[in-house]
This record gives C-alpha cells, structure tokens and sequence, in this order.
C-alpha cells in the first residue's frame, strides 16, 4: 500500500482565455467581474497528482491555495479532479496583489513540514505573472532536492525519476525523496472536472476550522478545508513584499 503523501499547489488567475485590460491608473489589471480559473500549469500538476494516486503510488493528496475567499472555487475544482483535501491560506483581496513567489514558497514549505509530506508538485509558472520562481525557491526554503520542467514523472521506490525539457533535449534525473517537481506543458493533459463533481466537492471542502496563519505583514486566516481539525497558528513567514507598478 502507497504510503506516500503529495501536496499540490494551485493558483487562481484570470482565465486564459479572458482579454486582459490594463486599469487606467496603469497599476494593474482589471479583475473585477473577470472570469477566473485554476492556472493551467497547476491543472497539469494536479492531474499528475492524480495519475501517481490511480498507480497506488500515492496514499493522499493535498491541494493548497493561497489568496482570498475566492481561492476556494479553485481548490474545490482541485478535489472534482482528484485531490482529497484542500488547505485554504486565505490573504484579503487588498493584500492578495502584493503576494508574490517568495511568500507563496514560504507558506508552502511550512505546510509540506507541517504536513509531513514527500512529493511537492507545482505548476513550473502561473500564466499571469510567469515567473518561474515559486517551485525552486520551495526546494530551497526545505533543502530537498528539485526537478523542474518536468515533462515525465516515475516513482521508483524512495526515488523519483524526472524527464525534463532543457535547450539542448531532454535532460533525467533521479532525485531522493522527498522533493519539488515543477510540471510542464507536456507532462500529460488534465482531466475535465465537471459540473456534478465540483459541485460534490463543496461538502468534500467546507472549511472547518480557522486560525491565524501569520504571513506577516498580511494577517491572513488559514482554512483547511475537507479536515476536521483547525489550523494552529504559525510564526511569521514572509517580509512585506515590493509593489510593483506596471509601467
């Protein structure tokens, strides 16, 4: 029996889909009454998730999203395809825009310790900012090993065997467990989570339980949806963050 543990992060962002517009105070984009959805790259990620679960090569799988109340739509499409818990680190909307790769890694460490986890995968980039930075900064925020791009996963025993993209082909490695995978394109092509199940997966993830997730300087509440025990509060994880103006 699979014993092993796998956390997933998923990220909410405008629909690829959706034209973006630029506000007129050219701060940002506009959001507001803008259809949302989980990052594709993510989506990837928890498919694979998924996959690795169905092989009897994973006991559980945990999907995680930081931001706010919103997040949860985005977790709850994460459990119709196959994840059997959701965590909700929820950041009001006011202080959502200034969360940027370095915070997320940072919550995302303490939960894969807290969580006692071995696999963390991870869309390689979100399609609204692309930066590429979130997974390899979680790998090194917990000191384990990281395949990033990764266009092929293979358990193998204590070890995980990682096709990855590179300039030059394609690139394996074998990394120890526990470590960070980053997904790409070509990983595989996710599941369509329909209707009848996102709709199941509102009791699978009604929040039950609060506490204090202390993202300093953000006072953000940590929601672990489809768990009967509450968070317990953390110590601060992150500085406060830059904001960046669109230019």
């Amino acid at each position: 029996m699979a014993e092993l543990r796998a956390l997933v992060a998923v990220k909410r962002v405008i629909d690829f889909a959706v034209k973006i517009r630029v506000k007129p105070d050219r701060t940002g984009v506009v959001t507001d009454g803008v259809k949302h959805s989980m990052n594709p790259f993510c989506e990837i990620a928890v498919e694979e998730a998924v996959r690795l679960k169905e092989k009897k090569l994973v006991k559980e799988i945990i999907a995680v999203s930081c931001g706010p109340a919103q997040c949860q739509e985005t977790i709850r499409t994460a459990l119709a395809m196959g994840a059997d818990r959701g965590i909700h680190v929820e950041v009001p909307a006011a202080e959502a825009d200034r969360l940027g790769p370095l915070q997320v890694a940072r919550v995302l460490a303490k939960l894969a310790e807290k969580e006692k986890v071995d696999l963390v995968l991870l869309g390689k980039q979100a399609i609204d900012d692309d930066c590429n930075q979130t997974g390899q900064m979680t790998a090194g925020f917990l000191d384990w090993p990281q395949g990033t791009f990764a266009s092929q996963v293979t358990l193998e025993g204590d070890k995980v065997k990682v096709e990855r993209e590179i300039d030059g082909g394609l690139e394996t490695l074998r990394l120890k467990l526990p470590a960070v995978v980053t997904a790409d394109l070509r990983l595989n092509e996710p599941r369509y989570a329909t209707l009848p199940n996102i709709m199941g997966a509102g009791p699978k993830a009604s929040a039950s339980g609060n506490g204090s997730a202390d993202v300093a300087p953000m006072e953000a509440g940590c929601r672990r949806l489809g768990q009967g025990q509450p968070c317990e509060p953390w110590p601060p994880v992150c500085r406060k963050p830059r904001r960046r103006r669109l230019r």
